[in-house]
């Protein structure tokens, strides 16, 4: 914790003479954008959709020809997260403010970790070399404001269409959760209304005192209105007079209703079905090439250019994300696939892990049936056979 402290303290300001930077803007007003999303994951909705991607997402695994960062980004990327926390935040902010940053703390030209940037506001600067910056005030406006270099920033974009730095925000998602909340209200509402005022209770007696109002009135309630009366009839004399008062509210029918839903369903790619776990195979394969396969291509992406130079590129070193969608099939599916395994395909260990089971001594290598051996082996094991019969004779 106190390395990272010690690692933005430094890199909150540059040294150097820095302005805002007018080349990225999305018409040429500059480069000043504010975070938006938050209010939205107060929605049960929303944060129903962001959830269901963000595990989806955080199931993936990091390889790296680089063991420590690969190590890293798997166990520990900040103090502060395990490599799931690391994915599900990311993730999570992804679809909240559509542009997500994540900067690479260096220190003496290595690198000790990845931290995603909390942010509200955040700026686009330029030095006297034409260097970018980025500058983020926090979400607390307690700490920072932080200034990083452009190139040790991991930046995630969706929505890509109006700037050059930045994703567009979740302004279209707006209208469709003000519906939804007010609906949900005038439901509040109905079921409280019902629950108050019924009926008014008139007495022909005149000029009473209030506390015989009272009375009147709590007698009233405890002989007729409580679950005692059984009979469901009141006796009244001709002092007193009951009337109903029939109060009811208009409320957002269920099809209304769905129809919100699915609004912000769409909005985000996904179903019912899949956020109260009921989505098939093949709903559960659309959904990881629709929504986490192009983010995981996206972040091995970026990553690998912002954390490799030219020539460690060059030397093939890349970051990839990968996720195992066998564990999308059902338990019967998994089963088949016991047919790879005598075919070399599949290892016993990589089937094995599919169904949840843990591996066995020799389970790596792989193994195959021996009337499945190469078309080159199989003519020659022929061939050794038609001379060994020619010989006997």
């Amino acid at each position: 914790m106190n390395q990272i402290k010690k690692i933005i303290e430094k890199m909150k300001r540059t040294g150097k003479r820095l302005t805002r930077y007018y080349g990225f803007g999305a018409s040429g007003t500059g480069a000043g954008f504010s975070s938006f999303g938050d209010d939205a994951y107060r929605s049960t909705i929303v944060r129903a959709c962001i959830r269901q991607i963000a595990d989806q997402t955080a199931k993936a695994t990091p390889s790296c020809k680089n063991e420590k960062i690969e190590r890293m980004l798997k166990y520990r990327p900040n103090p502060y997260m395990n490599g799931k926390d690391f994915l599900y935040k990311v993730r999570t902010w992804y679809e909240l403010k559509n542009t997500v940053f994540i900067v690479i703390l260096r220190e003496a030209g290595e690198i000790v970790g990845f931290y995603p940037i909390p942010y509200m506001f955040y700026e686009a600067l330029e030095d006297e070399d034409g260097q970018l910056y980025v500058k983020f005030t926090s979400e607390d406006g307690k700490t920072g404001p932080f200034i990083f270099l452009w190139d040790d920033l991991i930046v995630l974009r969706k929505d890509y269409n109006r700037s050059n730095i930045v994703g567009d925000d979740n302004e279209p998602l707006l209208n469709t959760l003000e519906l939804l909340n007010t609906a949900n209200q005038s439901i509040s509402f109905a079921v409280k209304n019902a629950a108050n005022l019924r009926g008014i209770l008139k007495l022909t007696k005149s000029m009473l005192k209030r506390e015989d109002l009272e009375d009147t009135k709590k007698k009233f309630l405890e002989d007729y209105m409580s679950l005692a009366n059984n009979g469901g009839i009141a006796v009244l004399d001709n002092t007193m007079d009951y009337q109903q008062l029939n109060m009811s509210s208009e409320v957002a029918g269920w099809t209304t209703m769905r129809e919100f839903r699915e609004n912000v369903y769409r909005y985000f790619g996904v179903s019912d079905d899949l956020i109260m776990s009921k989505a098939t195979p093949d709903q559960m394969q659309a959904f990881y090439e629709l929504k986490i396969e192009p983010f995981l291509l996206a972040l091995s992406i970026e990553m690998t250019g912002k954390v490799f130079s030219e020539r460690e590129l060059a030397f093939g070193n890349r970051i990839i994300f990968t996720s195992n969608t066998i564990q999308l099939l059902s338990m019967s599916d998994k089963l088949n696939l016991r047919e790879y395994v005598d075919r070399g395909a599949m290892t016993p260990n990589e089937w094995r892990d599919a169904i949840g089971s843990p591996p066995i001594p020799g389970g790596d290598e792989p193994i195959r049936r021996l009337d499945t051996a190469p078309v080159d082996q199989v003519a020659k094991s022929i061939t050794e056979v038609q001379s060994s019969e020619e010989n006997e004779q």
